[in-house]
């Protein structure tokens, strides 16, 4: 890798990290900072009281206000294979003064060699890519780099973007060649990484400690599990995208083989505003819509119950109006379940 491609990483992930210190107020790096850097980190804006509106490096600004809270609230997982959001992406990072104050000092320190740097010279100063760090163009456009995103930073993939410092003038899409350019689709799977569910201790009936062979009822609070959104722009380039997150079934996992499902599938599906049935007097000899029933007792110990959301995501964004797709989500939690034997009374 080139030795100013990995100083230009170096820069950024110390950006990156000086983000993650400002808390618990408004990081911003969309705009200008007090040195006019594209890229430079400041406070910035008001938030709703908990933190939720945001930004983070790289001229993305996330508007998390309508994103789940709680303590046990959590990122989802995709359920699509090994897909995941981008680890690193470009996007404006350079006025034509503000890479000069950048570039020049690291060729005048000759720690790149000086064919490298003659290279670099050759190619923003003296006509090859760019005339004067594209000084011409100054207020139509700006150069692009790379940016790690946040939380990826010991992520192998956040090593993906080695395309040089490039050129894109104001209105015109980044270069198609380069996927982890920022573009609506892009903002959209950033977003997708900031979307965050409420937790999903399933209500149990009985509650902690059921009987072998007896139904136990399962059930959610459908208040808490509503449709949650990020909404993530580039204030430079006017661009946006709102990611939603929409809950869509319940998955039980019993915590062993020994038990029996309701239904057969142990999916709940969401019907109406509600994830399972309230268990109420009267319906003890009714079979649960949601539930478990355990076939054999977990002696000593418990077993743990896990209970999962699956989240339908999908996003729309400048230029997008329709909603589209993106993998399902999911987010789960265990919770202990005791299982004991019928005692029987012998006469």
């Amino acid at each position: 890798m080139p030795a100013v491609k990995q100083a230009s990483r170096l820069v950024t992930a110390a950006t990156v990290m000086a983000v993650a210190a400002l808390a618990p107020g408004i990081a911003y790096a969309g705009g200008r900072g007090g040195n006019g850097n594209v890229g430079q980190t400041q406070q910035h804006g008001d938030s709703d009281g908990d933190g939720k509106l945001s930004a983070t490096a790289g001229a993305v600004v996330f508007d998390r206000s309508k994103n789940g809270a709680g303590d046990a609230a959590g990122p989802v997982a995709s359920s699509s294979g090994n897909w995941t959001p981008p680890a690193c992406y470009y996007a404006p990072k350079y006025t034509p003064d503000e890479l000069q104050k950048y570039l020049e000092p690291i060729w005048n320190a000759e720690s790149t060699g000086s064919d490298w740097d003659q290279t670099q010279r050759d190619r923003y100063v003296n006509g090859g890519e760019a005339k004067d760090f594209n000084k011409d163009k100054a207020g139509k456009g700006y150069w692009w780099d790379s940016y790690v995103t946040p939380g990826r930073e010991g992520d192998p993939h956040a090593l993906d973007c080695t395309e040089s410092i490039f050129w894109v003038d104001k209105g015109d899409p980044p270069p198609a060649r380069i996927p982890q350019a920022i573009t609506p689709e892009v903002l959209a799977q950033l977003a997708y990484a900031e979307i965050r569910v409420p937790g999903t201790k399933v209500d149990l009936a009985p509650e902690g400690t059921t009987k072998v062979n007896l139904p136990t009822w399962a059930w959610l609070d459908t208040a808490k599990f509503k449709p949650v959104s990020v909404t993530a722009s580039v204030p430079l380039l006017g661009v946006t995208a709102t990611t939603t997150a929409e809950p869509v079934a319940l998955r039980i996992d019993p915590g062993t083989a020994d038990a029996q499902t309701y239904p057969a599938s142990g999916v709940c599906e969401i019907e109406g505003d509600r994830i399972g049935e309230a268990y109420a007097k009267g319906k003890a000899g009714k079979t649960p819509p949601c539930g478990v029933k355990y076939l054999r007792s977990s002696g000593d110990g418990s077993y743990k119950l896990r209970a999962t959301i699956t989240w339908k995501i999908h996003w729309t964004g400048t230029g997008v109006t329709d909603p589209r797709d993106l993998p399902d989500g999911t987010f789960g939690a265990d919770q202990d379940v005791v299982v004991q034997e019928i005692q029987s009374v012998n006469r």
